[in-house]
């Protein structure tokens, strides 16, 4: 029982550093002014899956969480998303079909660097904890063009008729 209280506490301090150093990473981009030109250029390239949204703030809020999640940073990406959301939520109609539409993209996954899992594997005692990188990248980018095929389908169907 005591090793395996030993093995917990490792576990923890190891995913605690790498989310101290992850959300210092995204704290720092914050400041200085790169979440909002990570946003400005999602902006560019992801506005038709957003309905035209136009507000800075949103975008902004949106670039970090994507940002986040795509280099599997999920409790990095919390806060910006919860941010998100709010702001979303103020855009009426466009913005809660933006939020249907990050919820999405944030549940289907799409990882380039799937950080956390690694940093596990490694604390595991894994030969090569980067072996999961390949795979995980085919499951959620399958995912995610599931996910917006879906969204597709739902957007030019059901919800608008409804």
């Amino acid at each position: 029982m005591l090793q395996s209280g030993q093995g917990a506490v490792e576990l923890v301090l190891t995913l605690a550093g790498s989310m101290v150093l992850w959300s210092g990473v995204m704290e720092i981009l914050t400041r200085t002014g790169d979440v909002e030109r990570l946003g400005r250029l999602l902006a560019r390239v992801l506005a038709p899956l957003f309905g035209g949204l136009k507000d800075r703030d949103c975008w902004a809020a949106m670039g970090m969480n994507m940002a986040a999640n795509v280099l599997g940073l999920g409790n990095a990406a919390t806060p910006a998303g919860i941010r998100a959301a709010q702001l979303l939520e103020k855009q009426g109609e466009a913005g809660l079909r933006a939020l249907a539409m990050l919820l999405v993209l944030n549940n289907a996954g799409l990882q380039l660097l799937p950080t956390t899992v690694m940093t596990l594997r490694s604390a595991a005692g894994a030969a090569n904890p980067a072996d999961v990188w390949l795979p995980g990248m085919a499951v959620s980018g399958a995912a995610t063009l599931c996910g917006l095929a879906l969204m597709g389908m739902i957007n030019r169907g059901g919800m608008k008729r409804g």
